[in-house]
């Protein structure tokens, strides 16, 4: 009997593919499946990630060669090159992307090899073998960018020294990514380092082609979007590192000073600029303290989420709100090497209190862990209870937290009950946002 995911948090790598190319700025993509697959992959990350919508041209208006029978028997290059013609003539884009599913993968069409019928025309096309059985939604997003990087940036042999390329935020899968990117941005901002996005506002075609200046890539995750940057450093000479997803204070903090090591930012300013942003942060978080020690709002954490957001969200509950960090669970599947180094991070909280980390890929077990993480009660008189908690995850969680009677907060993908417009997690002004959403759960029933 073959294995399933329970409550999968991510879509197949077809659908990472997707939601990334429709994310740039008028690019269009165009799926090589068969029918349903382009609709149902757009639609879950243009629903279940806060409804941020299906950008220019995708979900339903995405162009897709919808394959049928006769194509899987005698091949479906020929259908997919007149779907390119097509959408050329019909939408008005700068870049066409063709990515595959699996039914055109497994018979063999060589998608690459129709697009290179393309190469002398006007609109540049790309494509990518994105069939889901390669991986999650992450895998897509790092096959597309690194299809870019090799394939459509240009090499620049002077670099920018204070530009740098941001990856490992996946749009979509990162619910709040055009926020955290905003918020990166206006940090690196202030210390004169120009940000190349991919996703964020303000960029074009035109500007993602010259990310060959770059002088440094950030990677934004242990795990993902660390493909591509090895793509930049073999082919456009430009070095990477990786570092957390900067939440509030603690995070932001060594982000900053990483980062100006690297660049050769000279200390002075770095502590210049985190005195300024901590006196801001303070200056709101401080007014709360009243209702925080009133009402005792200190709580046992319980994250449930993505490898880029659980030591972050963590540290931030542990470490700048000074809650009991209780359990992590991490809905990923990485080797037993990356694990044990991943789980080394959470030993720089300050808290005493280490909490209980776990890597499961089925959401639906957290439960079971969080029962198994605690004494039970055995009519005691005095039961020492997993109270007050606070459940931090997707909206998959939910349920759990009613059961153990935790408040809940969704961050991390699939988030349904939730409109994100403009609201992002990352530098200090994000963690005020957070520490908002957090202890507006808390009073919301007052």
């Amino acid at each position: 009997m073959g294995t399933f995911i329970e409550r999968a948090k991510s879509t197949c790598a077809l659908g990472g593919a997707i939601v990334t190319i429709s994310s740039l700025p008028r690019a269009i993509p165009i799926v090589h499946a068969s029918g349903g697959c382009a609709t149902m992959l757009a639609g879950t990350y243009s629903q279940a990630s806060g409804y941020k919508g299906s950008g220019y041209c995708s979900g339903h208006m995405t162009p897709t060669s919808n394959v049928v029978e006769k194509d899987i028997v005698f091949g479906g290059e020929e259908r997919l090159e007149e779907q390119i013609t097509h959408t050329i003539k019909i939408i008005d884009g700068d870049l066409y992307f063709v990515v595959t599913g699996c039914q055109v993968e497994i018979i063999g069409d060589d998608a690459v090899g129709v697009t290179r019928r393309f190469k002398d025309g006007k609109y540049p096309v790309l494509a990518a073998n994105t069939p889901g059985f390669i991986g999650n939604g992450f895998k897509g997003y790092d096959v597309v960018l690194s299809t870019l990087a090799a394939e459509f940036i240009e090499p620049k042999a002077i670099k920018a020294e204070k530009t740098v390329n941001i990856l490992g935020i996946m749009p979509g899968q990162d619910v709040f990514f055009r926020g955290n990117i905003k918020g990166i941005q206006r940090l690196l901002k202030k210390l004169g380092i120009k940000a190349n996005t991919f996703f964020g506002d303000g960029e074009t075609i035109e500007k993602i082609r010259n990310y060959g200046d770059a002088a440094l890539t950030i990677v934004f995750s242990d795990k993902y979007g660390i493909d591509t940057a090895k793509v930049f450093e073999e082919k456009h000479n430009i070095p990477y590192i990786t570092v957390d997803l900067p939440i509030g204070e603690t995070r932001t903090e060594a982000f900053l000073y990483k980062i100006g090591k690297q660049l050769g930012i000279e200390p002075a300013a770095i502590n210049e600029l985190i005195a300024e942003e901590k006196r801001e942060y303070y200056s709101y978080l401080e007014r709360f303290l009243d209702i925080y020690s009133d009402i005792d709002l200190q709580r046992y954490a319980i994250v449930s989420a993505d490898i880029n957001y659980a030591f972050s969200l963590t540290s931030f509950l542990a470490d700048d709100l000074g809650w009991v960090p209780h359990l992590v669970v991490i809905n990923e599947e990485v080797d037993d090497i990356s694990k044990k180094k991943y789980e080394l991070k959470f030993n720089q909280l300050t808290s005493e209190a280490k909490p209980k980390v776990i890597f499961e890929q089925h959401a639906g077990q957290l439960l079971n862990h969080i029962r198994k993480s605690w004494k039970h009660n055995t009519n005691e008189k005095y039961y020492d209870a997993l109270s007050p908690a606070f459940l931090v995850g997707s909206s998959l969680e939910g349920s759990t937290a009613q059961k153990i009677g935790a408040a809940f907060l969704p961050v991390s993908f699939p988030v349904t009950n939730r409109a994100v417009l403009n609201k992002g997690y990352t530098g200090y002004l994000g963690g005020l946002s957070l520490a908002e959403d957090l202890f507006s759960a808390l009073v919301s029933n007052r």
